[in-house]
């Protein structure tokens, strides 16, 4: 379905609303952003460390719990289990959904527990220099107003500020979902950016392969390892958005929500069907480098059966006429030893020119 202008630019505004450090704590200790909005528009945004992210938690609740048409976001960056158990305290969580919390290491899913939603995404980003796919895990969970998004794992830096969202007042005032589908439309577009880094690669893959370079096949491996941990993190989130689309009605999603996250599933749809194709091309890739190293090895074996041939022509005139018989023919005879070099020799030019007729050498 078609989408307008400033919807297909919200993903590159999904990177501010909780990056503004205006607390008073080190950023690079905050373990916790705290944003409140109000009609779309941020009241207040600022960042805490863990000794004191319980107390701008409960501040942040208190907050929404006072003002039902506000919205709240906390984004937890490596959260503790301390951390994780006070959430869960507070807002009452089932056990199962601590646990998860808890655990990580969790495939994309959607659960609901009550009124509370439980997302797991997991969002991707490419470090060219290495040919890595930095994948991190992030939960989500949203219970009235307010969205708690926790970065979970993290393997790399590129996407640590992946917690951020949308200040577009249009999208927020759609209620505290849109922040969870505009997390995803960001992932999505993560995936995307991905992809489009892998084919480059494919590419190069391509002019190695039939350049003989003889490291292309470890390459070729490496990058479908890479391919595969980001089908991983695509797929399953296919599964996730139908979920969501699944409880429109029953949740009052705002109908303009509706046709958004249509446009993330489209978006995502595309990405998955990308890294199916990206997959079943480089296993292609790899059964063409195979017949290539084939062709060549048999190549490099007729030049050295043919070598082993031309050899062994003198080194057979030369093992006869060694045989110590004292009745043999030309033994005596004075031109016996002229004879037998140009027998070998004509020997293995015979054989040289016959394979390099037969384009053996």
């Amino acid at each position: 379905m078609s989408t307008s202008p400033a919807r297909r630019d919200r993903p590159r505004r999904l990177l501010d609303l909780m990056g503004r450090r205006d607390g008073s704590d080190d950023a690079s200790t905050a373990t916790l952003h705290v944003t409140q909005l109000r009609n779309g528009e941020v009241v207040e945004s600022r960042s805490v460390g863990d000794n004191a992210s319980d107390a701008a938690a409960d501040a942040a609740l208190a907050f929404a719990q006072e003002e039902p048409e506000s919205l709240v976001v906390l984004g937890y960056d490596m959260p503790s289990p301390e951390e994780l158990a006070h959430l869960g305290s507070v807002w009452d969580l089932h056990p199962l959904l601590v646990e998860d919390l808890l655990k990580a290491r969790q495939r994309p899913k959607l659960e609901r527990y009550g009124d509370v939603l439980f997302v797991v995404a997991r969002m991707a980003a490419y470090d060219d220099p290495t040919e890595d796919v930095v994948v991190t895990e992030f939960h989500l969970l949203r219970r009235g107003n307010v969205v708690a998004i926790l970065c979970q794992s993290r393997s790399g830096e590129s996407v640590v500020e992946a917690h951020q969202l949308v200040r577009d007042p249009g999208v927020l005032r759609l209620g505290p979902e849109a922040v969870v589908h505009s997390f995803l439309d960001v992932a999505v577009d993560g995936y995307a950016r991905v992809v489009e880094d892998l084919e480059v690669d494919r590419e190069q893959i391509e002019r190695q392969v039939f350049d003989g370079d003889e490291a292309v096949a470890e390459r070729i491996y490496r990058l479908s390892r890479e391919i595969i941990d980001l089908q991983h993190a695509a797929v399953p989130l296919v599964a996730v958005v139908d979920g969501l689309r699944a409880g429109f009605e029953q949740h009052g999603v705002h109908p303009e929500l509706r046709a958004y996250l249509q446009d993330v599933a489209d978006h995502l749809a595309r990405v998955t069907s990308a890294i199916a194709g990206l997959r079943e091309a480089l296993a292609q890739i790899l059964n063409v480098n195979a017949t290539l190293v084939n062709q060549r090895q048999n190549e490099n074996m007729k030049k050295i059966s043919g070598w082993a041939a031309i050899l062994f022509a003198p080194t057979l005139v030369g093992a006869i006429y060694g045989m110590n018989f004292d009745d043999m023919p030309e033994l005596h005879w004075s031109l016996g030893y002229p004879m037998a070099l140009g027998l070998m020799v004509a020997l293995g030019a015979g054989l040289w020119v016959l394979f390099r007729r037969n384009r053996w050498m």
